[in-house]
């Protein structure tokens, strides 16, 4: 157990984890030197790939020297904090990862925050060092002040630091602007050397009895659900008896049908695992997110994993459109709700709960992308839904005062955005709290409510013209605000359904921005384009060109079209208003209003006005 060390991967959003622990399993001798290997090798999953993000929280280890170091690659992205959360109950030291550009943002906080909590001992590493703007030394002194008002103990405030470029696989003790080649052939051996040297060993339970805190699940054909997580103490063998002690007191027997450990990215079968080791194990079929895994019927079971609440909710419906049905494979309720529960089980972040509207299911998480991800990974399984706009979950205390969550969004823009996005925040109810320039840039700090936040992300990057940084963290709960301006402008509503001619999309174009082309197919109450001027507008994209025997002034002149714009979902959930839905197919993202005839519709809103 002395020559064993398990660390976490920690920082915010693309600051390169997922690189660093390429390069450390790469010259540690994990692979093969003539082995080919993709880019982010950690990154197994296709999201994760396409979005250039880690979304779900991996193990993997190597060995160096005689130790066998067991490491966790988790999220850097807020909405995915849980997966960090569970993944920091695991193990005895974390790796804090900072770029030496853009410095500690938001989730760099969260994730610190609960490392302190878990009294866990940081190594501090300045990435992206070979950058031509790259600010180290500043960028230390933000990470102190960062652990000073976290307040630190001092064995942690007493951290070491390593400058580091995950990319090069270089690891420098000081800082220089010219990297040699001696450096470069030096590589991550001064990490190694700091990882055994300042990450202790595991501490664990001296009691005989085998315990195991379930923090993570997968699932094999062959071996059925597989709880993964850190042994606290004792011993366990294939065939052993094998308890688990869940949320409700009750206590699910089986025996261990498997145990798997980590070598590199793969998994091996062991005969038998100890104290201190991050392991997985086979044998029960009903086994969740924190619970205890034991040999014994009578331990006390350990705390269970604690997380934050989530604070943002959307509906999942049945797809019941007139093009409902042509394309998935998955289409009923039940279906879609067995789906859902099958995540709730992996991802502590996510609830879900039945509605009193047949076919329609709340999902809630800690924020939008969270649940996006999941409806993506559903429609390229196959399933067809419908998809509401997100809503924040509000709280009413005893005196009938509603609570709203709150955000500290951090954002660093060019000094010539400052104008526009100053605007932009008034709008949606953000608080600044500090501003401060440098070098013709401007870092802004704001309080914002959760639902100032709804579809931000993708406005800013086009007011910025992707020149700007941007992060979000919950901070409280607070009174709830006034309204929050999100979309001033209105849509164009098809009226008829049939198939779109160019023909009516080029009178249509003049009236907005088009969602649709000519030939796709169309229904009643679908949105076709957004309306350059407030409220929704009516109107026909199937309206054909009446033929007559009498050549009119400008026959066989050129149709000019605008190609249309085409959402992703996450832009597709953040566009639409509270009337209306997105329906997800496996190859279609089309939005629509939820009462599709325009006369129903009317009623609608007349019965809410009044």
């Amino acid at each position: 157990m002395k020559k064993m060390r398990n660390i976490a991967i920690i920082a915010h959003v693309d600051h390169g984890k997922t690189t660093l622990v390429d390069q450390l399993l790469k010259q540690s001798g994990t692979f093969r030197q003539n082995q080919q290997l993709a880019e982010r090798i950690m990154d197994s999953l296709d999201l994760e790939r396409e979005k250039g993000i880690t979304i779900k929280a991996k193990n993997a280890s190597f060995q160096y020297k005689d130790y066998k170091i067991n490491i966790v690659d988790t999220p850097g992205h807020a909405d995915f904090g849980s997966e960090v959360e569970r993944s920091l109950g695991m193990v005895d030291g974390v790796l804090l990862l900072v770029d030496s550009v853009e410095g500690p943002q938001a989730q760099t906080k969260f994730v610190l925050k609960k490392a302190i909590a878990r009294d866990l001992t940081p190594l501090v590493l300045i990435n992206k060092i070979d950058r031509t703007n790259a600010q180290p030394i500043q960028v230390l002194d933000q990470i102190f002040e960062l652990f000073l008002e976290l307040e630190a103990s001092d064995k942690q405030l007493d951290f070491p630091v390593l400058y580091v470029s995950a990319k090069e696989g270089i690891a420098l003790k000081e800082w220089k602007k010219e990297i040699t080649d001696e450096d470069k052939r030096n590589g991550f051996s001064l990490l190694f050397e700091a990882i055994v040297t300042h990450i202790p060993a595991p501490t664990v339970d001296p009691e005989p009895a085998f315990k195991l805190l379930v923090a993570n699940l997968d699932y094999s054909d062959y071996l059925g659900r597989i709880a993964i997580g850190k042994i606290f103490s004792g011993k366990i063998k294939v065939g052993s008896p094998l308890f688990c002690h869940q949320k409700s007191a009750q206590i699910v027997r089986g025996n261990v049908t498997a145990i798997l450990g980590f070598k590199g990215l793969e998994r091996v079968e062991l005969d038998e695992a100890s104290a201190g080791d991050i392991v997985g194990i086979a044998g029960l079929e009903e086994v969740y997110i924190g619970d205890t895994l034991s040999d014994s019927e009578t331990i006390v079971p350990l705390p269970r994993i604690e997380i934050d609440p989530p604070t943002v909710r959307m509906r999942i419906a049945v797809n019941d459109s007139p093009l409902a049905g042509r394309e998935g494979k998955f289409l009923t309720a039940r279906h879609i709700y067995g789906r859902l529960l099958k995540e709730a089980r992996t991802n502590v972040g996510l609830s879900v709960q039945e509605t009193d509207i047949p076919g329609t299911f709340e999902v809630c998480g800690r924020g939008m992308m969270q649940i996006a991800v999941l409806v993506e990974q559903m429609r390229r399984e196959g399933f067809e839904l419908m998809v509401s706009r997100p809503e924040v979950i509000y709280k009413e205390d005893p005196s009938g005062i509603i609570y709203e969550p709150f955000e500290i969004l951090s954002v660093d823009i060019p000094q010539e955005n400052l104008g526009a996005v100053m605007e932009m925040l008034s709008k949606r109810a953000g608080n600044i709290r500090l501003m401060r320039n440098s070098q013709n840039r401007v870092f802004i700090e704001c309080l914002i409510p959760t639902r100032g936040l709804i579809g931000f992300e993708s406005e800013f990057i086009n007011l910025t013209r992707a020149e700007g940084y941007c992060s979000h963290l919950f901070y409280e709960y607070g009174p709830k605000q006034g309204e929050v301006e999100i979309r001033e402008s209105g849509v164009l509503v098809s009226m008829e359904r049939g198939v779109a001619t160019t023909y009516a999309l080029e009178n249509l174009q003049q009236r907005g921005v088009l969602f649709i082309g000519p030939g796709e197919e169309v229904y009643e109450g679908m949105v076709v384009g957004e309306n350059k001027r407030p409220g929704d507008l009516l109107v026909n994209p199937c309206k054909a060109k009446h033929l007559t025997n009498i050549r009119s002034q400008g026959e066989g002149k050129a149709i000019g079209l605008e190609p249309p714009r085409r959402f992703r979902l996450e832009e597709a959930i953040e566009f639409i208003a509270g009337d209306e839905l997105v329906e997800v197919t496996p190859t279609k993202i089309r939005i629509r209003k939820k009462i599709l005839d325009a006369h129903e519709r009317k009623k609608a809103s007349l019965k809410v006005g009044s």
